[in-house]
């Protein structure tokens, strides 16, 4: 009855209302999840971009490393090129520890009345290291006489200590774990806000690489050993792979020291080689618990690594040297043993340091000199006991000593098998990485240490009766990751360590029950203002501007790339063409099609490239470079970080500068190493590129900033240096017999 809508009706409109709100639904998840794929593949890609920039640093830190050792083994003592380098082997300094506390004596530094920073004295109390940080939080500088004072205290104390400490979570303690800090200090002063200070209550282990890249790396040293002094049975620092000097040459600790301390930083560096050199190797923690750097091998065994010599290994890229004594008392270091550089040696798992292959036998080098070097000769491996037999005769030439003295030489060293097995230990266990796949491989991405699989973590764990392995070495974007069945636990402290939102930091906490708390933070409050989507594009844009330089880095080779497609040399190529010639030259695995709107504006109507117009794109804008050779230019932007590493070896008085002579022995190193020419005409047109006010010697910083790729330091520049090769070009140099 009346006139009212029927309840079929109503029922029809409210069914027809209920689909359109359905399929409005489904269409909103399906965009939010493409949204999120599509964030997620930006996100993976940038971290892909920045971690292999940052491996592929390490690896040719290794090379350069190598390649200058065997230079410094081969080359007549008299030579030009060897005196350049010598002084970063001189790792086994023969002196009594009272001979080099003398050296490092700070008791004739005076503090001027009008320093303003904070005063120390020993022995250190808990007020004086708050003081410390607190003054650090304020941006002052500790003097160069309570640096050296707190450093002689610190190595005083880490001699006394064992290689493996042990502790415990007895009486309810629980034990925080810090990861990698790499010099950034806000990072620590959040966990030390967030976690409260180190106390008889509140005891740390900090997991190593406490240096380089980041800006504020001798003030994270100096808080963290006046905490030790102040604690030394409730603060535990272990070693890791950035605790070495040659790795500091590279990323900016020791390039720090000699900018913060000017008139000390030589003592200072030589002091803290010393202190790295005895920093102990691994925690445990309630003997279920291993805390180490790097990781384990298949033949990592904690009872060999506990009665190690570990001050040693002043660096653990390079076997240590046997000390003989001749008989007029006077030290001398030999090589460990000529057949740690067997080419038969190089690609098997125990020999896991990425070596350069031997380049000849050594009567080919005897008073050869560097400009000479351009003929390479075959090594010829039989002549290896000739070899060993001749570098002893150079020792004694160099010593002025007789061949007679040399061959009379008495060893104190342990067995050369014995010390061999007990540095490729301390390598793995610095430079080490996890993988998913069982076995354990050599880490041919860093160039030291190796890859292990769950089956080895497995195995290590049931000989030492353990049930967790703890971990740093690795950037995670959360702050940590498990691996290996949740038996292995990678920790890393440094948040927005490639650019600000790029990742998180995190530390561990563990009480008796031995079950890892996670705490993550980020030490930037930018970050907490950025939406997820903000901070993904800001890392993105920062990660496509370093691909950027590498590209333009790499023109040469990608023009050749490009022409294998362009056969009828018209400048134009397929996206499809691009994509698979630009991933034939950089060997990043990238989504090269999908990034293509981000690298690429200049394409014709029909979807063509031209990549002339795109390399006008990725042109850098620097100093008037229209006078030097274009080839040397490119290797310029490519090797700069390598190049920076040399200037920085070849500067011994660290003052900044080179003269021409050392400016143009630098290069030659360089094309030595590259294995391509360099003429003295083109050095000379580069020299006079930077040389504006003609005073015959090179500004290094003034030099490489001139020929930095971009108009601003992103952060992964900032206080560290990246390698501008890819893969490639490493693979060209580990592949060449001659090199």
């Amino acid at each position: 009855m009346g006139c009212g809508v029927s309840k079929s009706n109503q029922f029809h409109k409210h069914s027809r209302k209920g689909t359109a709100i359905n399929i409005t639904a489904v269409l909103i998840q399906r965009w939010y999840r493409q949204y999120v794929a599509r964030t997620e593949m930006r996100r993976r890609y940038t971290w892909h971009i920045f971690q292999s920039i940052e491996y592929s640093g390490e690896q040719a830190q290794i090379k350069l490393y190598n390649f200058l050792g065997y230079l410094m083994d081969n080359f007549t003592p008299s030579s030009t090129e060897r005196n350049l380098i010598s002084h970063i082997f001189r790792e086994h300094d023969v002196c009594w520890d009272a001979e080099w506390e003398r050296y490092f004596c700070y008791k004739n530094i005076e503090v001027p009345e009008v320093y303003s920073g904070p005063h120390l004295a020993f022995p250190l109390t808990v007020e004086q290291a708050v003081g410390l940080l607190e003054a650090f939080r304020s941006k002052k500088q500790l003097h160069s006489r309570y640096v050296l004072e707190l450093l002689l205290e610190t190595w005083k104390l880490l001699r006394m200590l064992p290689n493996i400490n042990r502790i415990s979570t007895c009486q309810s303690k629980e034990v925080t774990i810090c990861g990698d800090l790499h010099g950034q200090l806000e990072d620590l002063l959040l966990i030390f806000y967030k976690n409260g200070m180190p106390s008889l209550d509140k005891p740390y282990v900090f997991n190593g690489d406490f240096v380089d890249r980041g800006k504020d790396s001798i003030e994270i040293l100096l808080i963290l050993f006046s905490f030790m002094l102040v604690y030394p049975c409730d603060v535990y620092l272990n070693r890791g792979n950035h605790e070495d000097h040659i790795i500091n040459l590279r990323y900016g600790f020791t390039k720090e020291v000699l900018t913060k301390y000017k008139i000390h930083g030589k003592r200072i560096l030589k002091l803290l080689q010393k202190i790295f050199s005895w920093l102990p190797l691994a925690t445990v923690i309630d003997q279920k618990v291993l805390v180490l750097h790097g990781g384990i091998s298949d033949t990592t065994d904690l009872s060999v690594l506990a009665k190690v010599n570990r001050h040693k290994y002043v660096s653990a890229l390079r076997p240590p040297k046997r000390r003989n004594h001749s008989s007029a008392g006077m030290s001398i270091d030999i090589d460990m043993d000529d057949e740690l550089w067997n080419t038969s040696k190089i690609y098997q798992r125990r020999a896991s340091l990425t070596y350069p292959k031997p380049l000849g036998p050594r009567e080919c080098f005897h008073n050869r000199s560097l400009q000479d070097f351009s003929t390479r000769i075959k090594a010829n491996m039989e002549n290896e006991l000739e070899n060993s037999k001749r570098r002893e005769v150079m020792l004694a030439a160099a010593l002025n000593r007789s061949h007679q003295d040399i061959l009379s030489v008495s060893t104190e060293s342990v067995s050369s098998d014995n010390a061999k097995e007990e540095w490729r230990q301390i390598l793995d266990l610095l430079w080490s990485d996890p993988m998913n796949q069982d076995g354990c491989i050599p880490n041919e991405v860093r160039g030291g240490g190796c890859y292990w699989g769950p089956d080895i973590t497995e195995d290590f764990l049931n000989r030492h009766n353990m049930q967790l392995i703890i971990r740093s070495h690795e950037c995670k974007q959360e702050g940590y990751e498990f691996c290996h069945n949740r038996k292995v636990l990678t920790l890393f402290s440094a948040s927005n360590y490639y650019d600000v939102g790029s990742n998180r930091g995190a530390y561990v906490k563990l009480g008796p029950d031995l079950v890892p708390y996670v705490i993550q933070y980020q030490a930037s409050s930018m970050t907490r203002e950025l939406t997820a989507r903000q901070s993904v594009g800001r890392t993105e844009r920062s990660a496509l501007k370093v691909l950027r330089e590498q590209l333009f880095a790499h023109k040469s080779d990608l023009l050749c790339a490009f022409k294998k497609f362009d056969t009828k040399n018209t400048g134009l190529v397929s996206l499809i063409d691009w994509a698979s010639a630009v991933e034939s030259v950089m060997h990043l695995n990238l989504p090269w099609r999908m990034l293509r709107c981000q690298l690429v504006t200049c394409k014709t109507s029909d979807g063509m490239i031209d990549y002339y117009d795109w390399f006008n794109e990725l042109a850098i804008k620097g100093p008037n470079t229209d006078h030097i050779d274009q080839t040397l230019l490119e290797t310029l932007y490519r090797h700069r970080s390598t190049l920076e590493t040399i200037f920085r070896i070849v500067d011994t008085d660290n003052s900044g500068f080179i003269s021409m002579e050392d400016f143009r022995q630098t290069w030659k190193l360089l094309s030595v190493y590259l294995k391509m020419e360099i003429t003295d005409e083109d050095i000379c047109n580069l020299a006079v590129t930077i040389d504006s006010n003609h005073d015959g010697s090179i500004d290094i910083d003034e030099f490489m900033e001139a020929f930095r790729l971009t108009d601003k330091k992103s952060r992964l520049e900032r206080g560290r240096s990246m390698f501008m090769g890819t893969a490639s070009d490493l693979t060209k140099l580990e592949g060449d017999p001659n090199v």
